[in-house]
């Protein structure tokens, strides 16, 4: 990896690939993000940094800076909460060891709703397995994509409105450590840990600020409040949080190519909060096309 950029551009700051549950190779996303027209992209697949080095190898070629990250899921109460980790140590101990324990129970929560679902719908593991790369990250959304190769549903997001939904009786969830845990472990791992999309499901149900404050207090750098999927009504008061606790704003598209309408580069994060977590990171540096000393 390269020497840190002087001067930092727009990024979008959210991305998947086939390592978890996007529809695009990482390097195939690198060259995307140079006809987007992005100075960077972080690429934050669920849970694993499996991506890293193909994307990196696709930096001389594309011009595209490479923010290395990962969506870490994290679950408070019921609710599914997931932290962006950028610039960590991919070797950290703590955080393989729970990485691995995330991915493995997604595994057997992935195989027990297809169990489920197969008792009703014609749909087997193998079904999954077509849908997915080796070594991807296995989850709900690659259940999805076999729903419509089966002809069940239009759509992946057909099938997260339907058959996938929890109401459905099909789902269960994963383990998952709290978001304090989250938080932590990726700042020991070296890395600028980052709530991503807050919003989404309303005003009403953001996290409380003495729950935020906890998290501020354990190294919370920023909020995604430049999100496709969070609500306009949240937004409001997800910038009031942000000034209050002082947490930067973050702007991402959350792609994942076919597997959701969200386009790439349609939310990007302002060139100054970009320097900020480059200057914070610790355990990884981002890939640049060219070394450039500060």
């Amino acid at each position: 990896m390269s020497e840190t950029p002087v001067a930092a551009g727009e990024a979008d700051l959210h991305t998947h690939s086939t390592v978890s549950d996007g529809t695009q190779s990482p390097a195939t996303l690198m060259r995307q993000a140079a006809a987007a027209g992005l100075w960077g992209i972080g690429l934050t697949d669920h849970d694993s940094t499996g991506g890293w080095a193909e994307a990196a190898a696709a930096v001389p070629e594309t011009g595209v800076v490479l923010i290395p990250g990962m969506e870490l899921s994290t679950r408070e109460g019921f609710m599914s909460v997931h932290v962006l980790g950028y610039l960590i140590d991919p070797l950290d101990e703590a955080l393989l060891a729970e990485t691995a324990h995330i991915r493995e129970s997604r595994l057997t929560r992935a195989e027990e709703i297809v169990r489920r679902i197969g008792r009703d719908y014609e749909l087997s593991w193998d079904d999954v397995l077509a849908q997915t790369t080796e070594g991807a990250t296995i989850g709900r959304p690659h259940i999805a994509d076999a729903l419509v190769a089966r002809g069940h549903v239009a759509t992946r997001s057909a099938a997260f409105a339907g058959i996938l939904d929890p109401d459905a009786g099909y789902a269960q969830p994963h383990y998952a450590p709290d978001p304090l845990t989250g938080v932590r472990l990726i700042r020991a791992a070296g890395g600028v840990p980052v709530l991503a999309h807050p919003g989404t499901r309303g005003a009403e149900r953001i996290m409380p600020p003495e729950r935020l404050r906890r998290l501020v207090d354990a190294g919370l750098f920023g909020l995604e409040i430049d999100h496709p999927e969070n609500r306009e009504d949240a937004k409001p008061r997800l910038r009031e949080l942000a000034r209050r606790f002082g947490l930067a704003v973050t702007g991402s598209s959350d792609y994942h190519g076919a597997g959701k309408p969200n386009v790439l580069g349609e939310c990007r994060t302002a060139p100054e909060v970009v320097e900020r977590i480059i200057g914070e990171g610790r355990g990884a540096a981002p890939v640049v096309p060219e070394p450039v000393a500060r």
